[in-house]
């Protein structure tokens, strides 16, 4: 069902083992999609609602009046939803909330040199698009996961879109609309895919003109290959969080692993997609094969049976053999998953050797799903191979750093020669120039009031040497 790739002995023997290209990885073309996304983004720049309507009926088999939903809905689904649900939901909100508002950032001046100060401001992003997928699963869970910290923030307009569902009169599956009720959001819009991006960025416009969905600043939040293309497409008009792919497992672990519970959790990553990614790497041959037991058994009996089984047995899927935990950090760091669970002996030490991973896992007790849903960490994170130069979602991703320079003039003067030396180094006089050009008026007026004071001390001085001559 899953692949090996046997790495045992290899740099014994001498070889030079480049680990990013012997790890599983699925084969997502972003740039192959931007031919598909770039006349849908443009569509809905020249024709607004229009194009999202027949968009909506080509992809989701809708007929949208409006792409807003209404606020009386939203309020209506958290009415109908499930009561445990509910509890659930908020429990995570908690949770979340609690971690995300260590998260911000205080303002922070250095006195660099007396009269000159650098301030570090952080200011949030005016507006913010939050992208909800609903392809084949619901996720209330990302509503949580980008309003949360983007509320952190201080992020003051907010506005959510998830693809219309035709089962729901065309809008938004009411778990999702009941978690942006219990999160506070009133703006929220029944699009999906690229067409959802392009929204927010170039915005939306009523019939007399007026903005219906203002352009924001900023999206984030996961989606398919389309939305990741869109992204990219529109990056520099909004800034993105990420060009976020498949979702990721990989899982580090020696003989003291129990195999059901790894097994267990290489299903549960592989149930979101077909291109989901699993990846157990190992120095213990007897675990493998003790969890390709259990995945054939916990497969059978799990819901979405075809799709588990695309997922495990596709490229992007494998059991990585190594010497040692030494070689697996180095497979594991070389694979920078976006989920990396730790079971291993002393796996805290084992974790904090890790340097590539968009979360860490650590110990049996610590799966990737509770970090899914309720263990307070961000659950949108970066994928194929990103966590090697990316974070996930934070306060930090909704945060500008603005840096305030204030020097007075006695400041600016230490420094000038330095500036006028690189300016010059540069090629770029005029930027010496303006720095000179603030002390050549002053110097001069500076030097004639000198030569004032000067006369004027002699002219006191004159009668006092006529008295003394008088004396002799």
């Amino acid at each position: 069902m899953i692949r090996r790739i046997d790495l045992r002995g290899r740099l014994a023997a001498g070889e030079v083992l480049d680990y990013r290209a012997l790890v599983p990885r699925a084969s997502v073309d972003v740039e192959s999609a931007l031919d598909a996304v770039r006349p849908i983004c443009d569509d809905v720049r020249h024709r607004g609602l229009a194009a999202l309507q027949e968009l909506a009926a080509r992809f989701d088999g809708v007929h949208l009046d409006d792409v807003r939903v209404p606020e009386v809905v939203i309020i209506e689904a958290l009415d109908g939803l499930d009561a445990q649900v509910r509890v659930a939901l908020e429990e995570s909100i908690a949770r979340a909330r609690r971690v995300h508002a260590d998260q911000r950032r205080t303002d922070a001046t250095t006195t660099v040199v007396p009269g000159g100060t650098v301030t570090e401001r952080w200011v949030p992003v005016e507006r913010v698009g939050l992208y909800v997928p609903g392809g084949l699963a619901v996720y209330p869970s990302s509503v949580v996961m980008n309003v949360v910290p983007a509320q952190a923030a201080g992020v003051q307009s907010i506005a959510v879109a998830s693809p219309p569902q035709k089962e729901f009169d065309g809008r938004p599956h009411p778990t999702i609309l009941a978690a942006c009720a219990l999160l506070g959001i009133t703006e929220v819009y029944a699009s999906g895919g690229a067409q959802a991006v392009a929204m927010f960025a170039y915005g939306l416009r009523g019939e007399s003109g007026e903005w219906t969905c203002a352009p924001v600043d900023l999206v984030t939040g996961p989606g398919n290959v389309y939305v990741a293309a869109a992204k990219r497409l529109l990056k520099g008009l909004i800034g993105i969080d990420a060009e976020a792919g498949p979702t990721e497992i990989a899982i580090l672990a020696d003989d003291s692993a129990n195999p059901v519970h790894v097994a267990a959790d290489l299903i549960s990553q592989a149930e979101h997609d077909p291109l989901a990614a699993s990846v157990l790497v190992t120095d213990s041959p007897s675990l493998a094969d003790a969890v390709d037991a259990e995945l054939k058994r916990q497969v059978a009996a799990t819901k979405h049976v075809e799709r588990v089984t695309a997922a495990l047995s596709g490229e992007q899927s494998g059991v990585v053999l190594v010497d040692d935990l030494d070689q697996g950090l180095a497979v594991a760091d070389a694979y920078a998953a976006e989920h990396l669970e730790i079971q291993t002996t002393d796996a805290a030490a084992v974790a904090a050797r890790v340097r590539h991973a968009g979360a860490v896992f650590v110990g049996p007790w610590s799966p990737v799903s509770l970090g899914d849903y309720a263990a307070g960490s961000n659950h949108v994170l970066p994928t194929g191979g990103c966590a090697r130069h990316s974070s996930g979602l934070s306060v930090q991703s909704f945060l500008r750093g603005i840096h305030v320079v204030e020097y007075d003039e006695a400041a600016l003067r230490d420094v000038a020669a330095h500036v006028e030396t690189l300016a010059d180094a540069e090629d770029l006089p005029a930027h010496g120039a303006a720095v000179r050009a603030r002390f050549a008026g002053r110097d001069a007026r500076g030097e004639r009031a000198e030569r004032a004071e000067q006369a004027e001390r002699a002219e006191q001085a004159e009668p006092a040497e006529q008295g003394g001559g008088g004396d002799e």
